[in-house]
């Protein structure tokens, strides 16, 4: 059935039957692996150069090569900081595609990048490029889309990074959040998760990353008020079995630029 499900979508490729069921039959599929970029920015002009290029270039290449749904997301306020950043996760169907299409893109991006590919390299495009390599968790059986009606710019994505003191408790976070239910929490809450998924490579180790979406920051606040109020929880969380596996948590709030397919 699944072969089936394969081959209906790759027709529908090839003969160009409504991107909109398309993109949908895609986001449908659960990766195999994500890949979350972070572009580190020190200027204004650094931002543009970056929306430009993942705009114009890197998420038309990328579709072209089968991806269709890519998200990119800005920090709350990140006009005014120090260290502004872009955040781009690109979802992969296996490590085969991944290496394929960095292989292929990095010619065509190379060739067409413009500003971004051209950088001198007295005014680079960015100051630094961080990529962390992610395993979607056996419990997150699809990349969803949120389910948000309001405006772009006044939701809230919540990426959460919760790290392990040791690969043990690591482990016991993650049976946490699969067979200990805590996905299923979220989901009956309406947290609108968009991943859930461990970190195979990147600078925190070992580590887990998941994030949620709101309408807006009132309602993030209301959602996690509810969540540490359920019963449900209380009682996950209590389990002696569950105990210190959480060493350091980062949070950081995101907003989905106008073009983020998520």
């Amino acid at each position: 059935m699944k072969q089936l499900h394969f081959l209906i979508f790759t027709l529908l490729l090839g003969f160009g039957v409504g991107r909109e069921n398309a993109t949908a039959t895609a986001v449908a599929t659960r990766p195999a692996y994500m890949e979350l970029k972070v572009y580190h920015l020190k200027t204004s002009r650094q931002e543009a150069v970056i929306d430009s290029f993942l705009q114009h270039h890197y998420i038309p290449v990328l579709r072209a090569a089968g991806i269709t749904t890519i998200g990119v997301f800005k920090p709350l306020g990140n006009d005014t900081a120090a260290d502004r950043k872009i955040y781009v996760l690109t979802p992969y169907s296996s490590l085969k595609q991944w290496e394929k299409v960095s292989q292929e893109t990095t010619t065509k991006l190379l060739a067409t990048g413009g500003a971004y590919s051209n950088a001198a390299h007295t005014a680079p495009a960015y100051s630094r490029l961080e990529t962390v390599f992610i395993k979607p968790f056996e419990q997150m059986t699809i990349l969803t889309p949120p389910q948000l009606t309001g405006p772009k710019n006044e939701r809230v994505y919540e990426l959460r990074s919760y790290e392990g003191a040791s690969e043990k408790l690591f482990r016991n976070k993650v049976r946490m959040f699969n067979a200990g239910g805590e996905i299923k929490l979220f989901s009956r809450l309406g947290f609108n998760a968009i991943f859930y998924g461990e970190v195979v490579f990147g600078s925190k180790m070992p580590n887990l990353l998941y994030m949620t979406s709101f309408a807006n920051l009132q309602a993030r606040e209301a959602h996690w008020k509810a969540f540490g109020n359920d019963p449900e929880w209380k009682k996950l969380s209590s389990l002696p079995e569950y105990q210190n596996n959480v060493s350091h948590i980062d949070i950081v709030f995101l907003r989905p630029t106008q073009y983020s397919g998520l």
